[in-house]
């Protein structure tokens, strides 16, 4: 198994087998997977955070025993340099660190409880940012983030309640005002108006604006008459968007920066603030810890399924029947989004989205013969991605058109989904569509072109590595451009020289960025991860025919790295290589079993099983 050159097939099945079992094990008896996120610092800060601030404006201390939970996890989960990363396998950085710090401040009762804690923390926060003073601290957060205000206002805006910023309204001069107003406006205008934060975070656009408004009134009059005006009628937006179960997108940092800002800001008897707290006190863990998001079950099932194909004809029709459920048959209350697509779990709080869709309509189509409720739902969801497309033939995650900020724009791994997703119903839409089919994707496979890299890479939006400058993945990003390159070169319609150049250079990518013990990281010199190696080795396998004996030898060498880490039993420890809005970083522990049973069947399937890989 160490000289990576000729690997028994079967070797690879067994690994393969294993790898499958294990996948399965997780599988609920509703026939869908789950998963679990890790446990954030970062989220179970904001929680604490959120229920202090809560108890301080109505004078109880019902959620004591919540926060003091949610604070001794955060001590006993600090790093070793005194600061926090957003998971437990994270390194410190100057968001977390800032908003768990400010989550020991808003507790009144922590100070004596966790001195050391709070000592270390202000050791990290002053080498790393500067210092604890209030304008150091507040450049240093918008610095990080720059003109993107989705992150960097919310976490001011906790430090200001939680009294980390001074007292008074001058602490609230360090939080950079949020044009509230605006959400009283019609959807339809928010893409001319080109807002300061991504499209989903609306929620927190009007509660940390009205926060702000509440406690550092504009000096300019037409701008306070303006918003003290729109305050009830943005309440009420406020109150139509929240899901049923209190959570804004099934999100503990979102749902927490809402609730805390509307109870202290006057709003803590809100129907809005209730249901958040709601959320909040069902979500935390017995640990005492909140992960970053509620679940990604439509996400990791797609994913699941897609790797290890049809299975059990009735398991299959199960989660079929499951999936067809999850479908949004009408307009989304929150982005309006038309009916057609999927978000990444079954949860109220999700929010149709481009990712999720391509990968539901991979899973229908490989799960066999569709009937007419199938085949009408797939269409719908055909329909939806190529309306999503931007004007630069890319496809963003949430909305067309919103602006330029992160998730409002084109991406290439999700653009590449999508083309997948498009050519593998391409045959069975109605003629007019299958038209649009073609046409969009020859856009789509032109702006990947165009955003590939010299060095023949792609970067993904998604998904990073911490250990990467700038906390990019473009082993991530280049698997999931290659997996839909080599679709679209099979693809009589839409294949040409430039997407067989295309292939050729991605996989002379992964050529030279393998590392020597035969696995790959985030990119060249990274240490080698499940996640990792496995998506390289799928896409090569893939795309085999287009890199030559270079490329052939290198995906030997991972395959026998991804059947040894299975073998040996290591292969299933997760790294954080997952991003949600704002670069929160996450694991999930089904990735590196979802990946790793996709690479190996790809392998079986590709080769010939002439005992030897």
């Amino acid at each position: 198994m160490q000289s990576f050159g000729t690997l028994d097939i079967d070797v690879v099945r067994s690994a393969f087998d294993r790898a499958q079992a294990e996948l399965l094990s997780h599988r609920s008896p509703q026939g869908y997977w789950s998963g679990e996120l890790s446990s954030s610092a970062l989220s179970t800060a904001t929680a604490c955070t959120a229920l202090a601030v809560v108890q301080g404006a109505t004078d109880k201390t019902s959620h004591q025993a919540q926060i003091q939970n949610g604070l001794k996890w955060l001590a006993a989960h600090q790093n070793a340099d005194g600061g926090w990363g957003d998971t437990t396998r994270s390194l410190s950085n100057i968001s977390t660190t800032t908003l768990c710090w400010a989550a020991f401040g808003a507790d009144r009762s922590a100070q004596p409880k966790f001195p050391q804690t709070i000592e270390r923390a202000e050791q990290w926060l002053t080498q790393r940012a500067g210092g604890i003073d209030p304008g150091t601290l507040a450049r240093a957060i918008i610095a990080r983030y720059g003109k993107d205000r989705t992150f960097s206002v919310p976490i001011l805006t906790m430090c200001a309640l939680a009294g980390r910023l001074g007292s008074g309204s001058g602490a609230w001069q360090q939080v950079i005002p949020l044009p509230f107003e605006l959400a009283a406006l019609p959807h339809q205008l928010f893409a001319a108006l080109r807002l300061p934060v991504v499209s989903y975070a609306l929620p927190a656009l009007i509660a940390i604006g009205q926060a702000r408004h509440h406690h550092a009134p504009s000096r300019n009059p037409a701008a306070r008459l303006i918003r003290q005006l729109t305050r009830d009628r943005t309440l009420r937006v406020l109150t139509e968007i929240q899901p049923e179960n209190g959570g804004f997108l099934e999100a503990t940092p979102l749902t927490s920066f809402v609730t805390m800002s509307l109870a202290g800001s006057g709003h803590a008897g809100h129907l809005v603030t209730g249901r958040g707290v709601d959320f909040l006190l069902r979500s935390q863990r017995p640990d005492g810890s909140w992960p970053i998001d509620t679940n990604l079950s439509t996400w990791v099932s797609t994913l699941a399924i897609e790797a290890q194909g049809a299975t059990d004809p009735a398991r299959d029709e199960q989660l079929r029947g499951w999936l067809l459920a999850q479908q949004y048959g009408t307009e989304h209350p929150y982005t309006h989004a038309k009916p057609g697509g999927w978000a990444w779990t079954n949860l109220s709080g999700g929010v149709p989205d481009a990712d999720d869709t391509a990968g539901a309509l991979l899973v229908l189509r490989s799960l066999g013969a569709t009937d007419a409720k199938c085949q009408a739902a797939s269409v719908n969801g055909v329909r939806w991605l190529l309306e999503l497309q931007n004007s630069d033939g890319g496809i963003p995650t949430f909305c067309r058109g919103w602006g330029a900020l992160p998730f409002d724009r084109s991406s290439a791994d999700i653009t590449a989904h999508a083309i997948r997703a498009w050519l593998a119903w391409e045959p069975d839409v109605p003629t007019n569509l299958r038209a649009r089919v073609i046409k969009s994707t020859k856009r789509a496979l032109a702006f990947l072109a165009r955003v590939q890299r010299s060095d023949g890479s792609w970067v993904p939006l998604w998904f990073g590595n911490q250990h990467v400058a700038d906390d990019e993945n473009p082993t991530y990003g280049t698997a999931r451009v290659l997996d839909a390159l080599a679709v679209a070169n099979a693809h009589p319609s839409v294949h040409s020289p430039l997407t067989a150049d295309l292939c050729r250079k991605a996989s002379h990518w992964f050529a030279g960025t393998q590392n020597a013990d035969g696995g790959w990281g985030g990119s060249r010199n990274v240490t080698s991860s499940t996640e990792e190696t496995a998506l390289a080795v799928e896409a090569l396998a893939m795309a085999a025919r287009f890199g030559g004996s270079a490329t052939q030898e290198c995906l030997h060498r991972g395959v026998g790295w991804l059947a040894q880490k299975v073998l040996d039993g290591s292969w299933a420890e997760a790294t954080p290589i997952g991003f949600y809005f704002a670069k929160l970083w996450y694991y999930e522990k089904l990735y590196p079993l979802i990946f790793t049973v996709g690479a190996l069947r790809r392998v079986l399937e590709n080769r010939e099983l002439d005992k030897s890989v």
